[in-house]
This record gives structure tokens, sequence and C-alpha cells, in this order.
């Protein structure tokens, strides 16, 4: 078995968070701008400079005019040639995670199995303990919906008893009232 790649040990590393713009949960300004302007310096990409210039832009409606959220905010986005490089990398990086646990599986199969038996014995008193309270959290959803469905019947039926006598009331008002009349 070979020895781990740095590149994949560096990945697994705990690291300091940045507090800026996110694109794929990676921040622009400390990142991925750098990245891409150093790609751009090697001749590995040729992202225009006005893009990395401004990566934000105020985002457009169909008619032209700015675009704001529902809450009131101008809305912005990342520049598409930054989007599609960072879509291009995470492909990318997708390819190679998938690749290099191939190789691991690969190359050492019993232990990678091991290691999946190992997890899955750990992950069950969770799932159970999991599907348990989630058991018991629908059985009362359902129990309560019950007495609510019930009580809304009770509520109804209520109404429509005191609907019925008032109706009956007022029927009997009127006869009483034509019996008047009529005398």
């Amino acid at each position: 078995m070979k020895n781990t790649p740095n590149f994949i040990k560096t990945l697994v590393k705990p690291n300091g968070k940045g507090t800026g713009r996110r694109v794929w949960s990676i921040d622009l300004e400390t990142v991925w701008l750098p990245f891409f302007t150093a790609t751009n310096t090697m001749g590995d990409t040729a992202i225009p400079h006005e893009a990395l210039g401004a990566p934000l832009r105020l985002a457009y409606n169909p008619d032209g005019s700015a675009k704001f959220s529902k809450s009131g905010r101008p809305v912005i986005r990342v520049v598409k040639d930054i989007g599609d490089s960072v879509r291009l990398v995470r492909e990318n990086f997708i390819a190679g995670l998938q690749s290099y646990a191939n190789t691991v599986i690969t190359e050492n199969t019993s232990a990678y199995k091991e290691q999946i038996k190992l997890a899955k014995e750990a992950g069950a008193p969770i799932i159970n303990h999991d599907k348990e309270m989630l058991d018991e959290a629908m059985a009362k959803a359902i129990q309560q919906a019950l007495a609510e469905a019930k009580g809304k019947n009770n509520t109804e039926a209520e109404a429509n008893a005191e609907a019925n006598t008032e109706a009956e009331a007022n029927a009997e008002a009127d006869t009483k009232e034509k019996e008047l009349v009529q005398v």
C-alpha cells in the first residue's frame, strides 16, 4: 500500500475559517481569487481580469432593473467566469476523492471492508435510537392531530347543535307570532 498523498492529508486537517463571501462554502476573497489569479499566472486558466477584479456583481431583472430580495436587499451574484471555474474545480475535486477511495479499495480491500464493518456497528445504536425517537415523535403527533380533529369535530357538532336549537327556537317563536297575529 502506498502512503497517503500530502494533499489528501491536508484536506482532512482542520484550518481557520474566513468570514467573507463564500462560493461552494469556500471564501472567495482569501481562497478562490488568489487561487484563480495563480492559475491565470501559470497559464492554467484564462479567467478575464474584470472577473477577478470585480467578482461580485449586482443581479438584474429581465427588464434591466436592479434585482432585490424579498427582504429588500440587493441581490449580489458571483460573476459567471468564476462560478464556472469553481464548478470545474468542484467536479475535479469530487473525481479526485472518488479516485483516491477507489485506489484504497482496490489496493487494501480487507482493511477497507473492516472499516465499513466497524462504522456500521458503531452507527447501529445511533440509528436505532434515532428511529425510536422518531417513532415516538410521530406517535405523539398523530395523537395530537387526532385529539385536535376530535376537538374540532366536537366544537363543530356543538356549534351545529346550538344552531339547530336556535333555529328551532326561532321557528317556535315564528309560530307563536303567527298564532298571535291570527287571533
